[in-house]
């Protein structure tokens, strides 16, 4: 398979870009930084606001790994996502998009969602606002092949690869130990397995650690 990932010296997504190459993968990784920090020997410095349909053709997915963390940068979070979704619209390439777990439900009647919670921490909340709001501009895309994939609650970055994840949907799902966690790796295989067997068309999925 052929894969572009964007933002790709992100955290995650160099996470994403190393688990892809492992499975033999033919990765191209874009970032707007000279230097290419991931471990694909393809890499295009390009912003991702200036990426064309040009430069994402022939690609069987794209992942989408931008990250903002600064408030005043979090409507970039749906400023870039739907730039991908207007390059991407009408093409067989999917979307993938390295989602927050602040929009899951925490309601089986999806009315409350975790960053409405009393103790959820004010200085995510715009970044889970924002990444709440991407998602919902994807709902309202029929024309992209996209799926949103929210990590569990716990995301951390330097948590070990266990291999082993638990796939849920719409709601914050506890493993067998009552967490709510996950690593930057073993999300990375999550979102390697969704780009080969592509099973969650135009869905918002989540995962956790077994």
């Amino acid at each position: 398979m052929k894969i572009a990932v964007v933002a790709a010296n992100g955290r995650v997504a160099k996470k994403v870009v190393k688990e892809a190459l492992e499975r033999g993968m033919e990765v191209t990784a874009f970032g707007r930084g000279e230097t290419n920090n991931t471990d694909a020997s393809s890499y295009v410095q390009k912003d991702i606001m200036e990426l064309t349909k040009a430069d994402l053709a022939g690609f069987d997915a794209v992942v989408d790994g931008f990250g903002a963390w600064k408030d005043e940068e979090q409507p970039m979070h749906i400023k870039t996502s739907q730039h991908l979704c207007d390059i991407l619209s009408g093409t067989e390439t999917r979307l993938l998009i390295v989602g927050g777990a602040g929009s899951l439900y925490v309601n089986p009647e999806h009315t409350l969602q975790v960053k409405d919670g009393a103790d959820f921490p004010a200085m995510f909340l715009p970044l889970a606002n924002a990444q709440g709001q991407e998602l919902e501009e994807h709902r309202k895309r029929s024309d992209v092949k996209w799926t949103f994939i929210s990590p569990a609650g716990d995301f951390q970055a330097e948590g070990e690869r266990t291999g082993k994840y638990i796939l849920a949907g719409e709601e914050l799902t506890l493993n067998s130990r009552g967490e709510s966690i996950i690593s930057y790796a073993d999300y990375a295989i999550a979102m390697v397995d969704e780009i080969e067997k592509g099973k969650h068309i135009q869905q918002r999925i989540s995962v956790v650690r077994e």
